[in-house]
């Protein structure tokens, strides 16, 4: 890749044209030279309350302008931005706050009324300092220097921590670089071939890597524009695909179900030419019903956190394969591993493997768990798969038991510490089962203790003061026992047969 850009904070200089719109969001429109001083004076804000080289700061923002400029403000001073869903209740936010060694918080005024804190009692708590984006905030902002400075001198430095599980069920830090970040905009925009006047939509959530690279950076790095939508509202969705001129639309299966059924209203969106969808698998019906009733064939990819993530997708003007996840991304290394990491022939299953520019340096602080997903020089995704003859991608399986709603990551094991936690519990089992909408749902099986009587809404309601929405389980079975194995391993495989 050649790029005049080596840090994520100065990615929208790469194409730069002053008077472009870059950003829609409502009724507010900036361009590239005013996203431009934004950013400058962010970065000046945030080194003028502290922020420097090496620092975490923790970001809790919803969709907006301010999410991009507070990133790229930390980014620009060579610290480290780690932003979180602003579904996380306090506890799980304490826990990434410890764990990243954050010493700043920046949070938006209404997140951080919806917790039931003030900046004073949330920065006690998490023994760090606080930020809130607020009126006043933004006052300060447009008062602050404008020294366009940037202290990144490697692109190599890491940018970003995004928090994931995988099978452990503790959250860990992945590791991500300026260069893994800019180079996998880069990827996706030759793979999706994207061009500078596509107007992309991002109601994807902005704290989420696929949202970030995909609807942010990517049209940012190819001069393009950007509609930033708050959250997925249909009439605010299709609104906006009509009015606005959308021509790239990225999401989850479960919003293109919204879409299609507008099309079944005789309602079309003619400027729309791409439409991805990532975050969990694409069923067939609805790429089908997709084609049938809105004309436009949906492009299904694969990523992962470990890889910035964009790593697969079908061609946009060449064979889309349904059920397949498509190609490697350009400079991406991928291969059907068997249990020696061997390359496995067509037709057979076996671990997804892939290398390349985008992947990332490693989880912060557990060099154990870094070894065991990078050995080899492989990164080992936990997918089973397969290639045809074409080289065509398919996913069979998950190694990992993660559940994948609506696009967001929900760990099984996370959900069942927080049952094991009521004082009525025995025993938790926790899984995923197939959802039309939302790819996936979380079902829970407890077994009470002996003597104890509990309703399921009850349960729910202990979990909502300890989880996200997000992981709730949509049914919750209370049971005499759980199936085991010989050792008393709990067969969740049973519980997904049923």
């Amino acid at each position: 890749m050649e790029s005049k850009v080596i840090s994520v904070g100065q990615i929208y200089k790469n194409n730069f044209k002053a008077d472009k719109p870059v950003l829609l969001f409502k009724e507010r429109r900036l361009t590239y030279a005013e996203l431009d001083d934004k950013v400058v004076a962010f970065a000046n804000l945030l080194r003028d309350k502290g922020v420097a080289r090496g620092d975490k700061v923790v970001l809790d923002a919803g969709n907006s302008p301010e999410f991009l400029c507070v990133y790229l403000g930390v980014v620009r001073n060579a610290a480290v931005i780690v932003p979180v869903n602003p579904m996380l209740t306090f506890s799980e936010i304490q826990f990434i706050a410890a764990d990243s060694d954050a010493k700043y918080i920046v949070i938006q005024e209404g997140i951080l009324q919806k917790l039931g804190l003030t900046a004073a009692t949330l920065g006690e708590a998490l023994g760090i300092e606080v930020i809130v984006i607020d009126e006043a905030l933004l006052e300060e902002a447009g008062r602050a220097a404008r020294d366009d400075f940037d202290l990144i001198t490697d692109d190599g430095e890491i940018s970003t921590f995004l928090y994931t599980s995988g099978t452990t069920g503790q959250p860990k830090a992945a590791m991500l670089t300026h260069s893994n970040l800019v180079t996998n905009a880069w990827q996706c925009s030759v793979a999706l071939e994207t061009e500078e006047n596509d107007i992309f939509m991002c109601v994807l959530p902005m704290f989420h890597v696929f949202a970030f690279t995909a609807c942010i950076l990517l049209p940012l790095f190819i001069g393009g524009t950007t509609d930033i939508v708050e959250a997925f509202q249909p009439k605010v969705v299709v609104g906006d695909l009509i009015e606005k001129d959308i021509t790239v639309f990225m999401g989850v299966p479960a919003m293109y179900m919204v879409l299609i059924e507008a099309g079944r209203n005789d309602i079309h969106f003619p400027k729309l030419r791409l439409a991805i969808s990532g975050g969990a698998a694409l069923p067939v019906e609805v790429y089908n019903q997709a084609k049938e009733n809105i004309n436009l064939p949906i492009i299904e990819g694969y990523g992962l956190t470990e890889s910035s993530p964009g790593s697969v997708f079908n061609p946009p003007s060449g064979v889309q394969k349904p059920g397949s996840i498509g190609l490697p991304l350009p400079e991406v290394t991928l291969i059907i591993g068997g249990e020696n990491d061997e390359e496995l022939p067509a037709g057979e299953v076996g671990e997804l493997l892939m290398r390349g520019p985008h992947i990332m340096a490693g989880y912060y602080k557990r060099p154990a768990d870094t070894d065991e997903t990078l050995r080899n020089g492989w990164l080992h995704t936990g997918d089973l798969a397969k290639k045809d003859e074409d080289g065509y991608v398919y996913i069979v399986d998950r190694k990992k038991d993660m559940i994948i709603v609506a696009g967001l990551n929900v760990y099984p094991r996370e959900v069942e510490e927080a049952l094991y936690k009521h004082p009525k519990i025995k025993d938790a089992a926790v899984i995923g089962v197939p959802d039309k909408l939302r790819g996936e749902t979380v079902v829970a099986y407890i077994v009470l203790k002996d003597g104890e009587e509990a309703h399921h809404k009850e349960i729910l309601r202990w979990l909502k003061e300890r989880l996200a929405a997000y992981k709730l389980p949509r049914r919750i079975e209370i049971r005499e026992d759980l199936p085991r194995n010989s050792t008393g391993k709990i067969l969740k495989r049973l519980l997904r047969e049923e």
